[in-house]
């Protein structure tokens, strides 16, 4: 079991920027790949990002975030960040970090545990 909790939400301005995190406890959190996604109200839930097991050495972004948002790992803190740079409006959402062992990084059936999530507000 993964326990995960995420922290570093808020309110910001159209083309500020913001850094998520997400940490984790229990199982052997280096193993797992982990991924960031969101869900805006009336929304189904969005594949942001993810990065690979092991020190992710592989990451992953959805086109709408490709270029803005970096996600990144640290092993020996077992946790993992999303940065979130020129964000937008529509990047409102209640943002989720998952735990996954394995399957296409971008569903959400193939992550095993979820944070309770955080919110993102970006006013224009």
């Amino acid at each position: 079991q993964v326990q995960l909790v995420e922290s570093g939400g808020g309110l910001v301005q159209a083309g500020g920027s913001l850094r998520l995190s997400c940490a984790a406890s229990g199982g052997t959190f280096c193993h797992y790949i982990i991924g960031w996604f969101r869900q805006a109200p009336d929304k189904d839930r969005e594949y942001v990002a993810a990065i690979s097991a092991m020190s992710g050495g592989l990451r992953e972004y959805a086109e709408s975030v490709n270029g803005r948002f970096t996600i990144s790992r640290d092993d020996e803190k077992n946790m993992v960040y999303l940065q979130m740079d020129s964000l937008k409006p529509e990047d409102t959402a209640v943002y989720y970090c998952a735990a996954s062992i394995g399957g296409t990084w971008r569903l959400t059936k193939n992550y095993n545990f979820w944070g309770q999530g955080v919110q993102v507000t970006v006013s224009s």
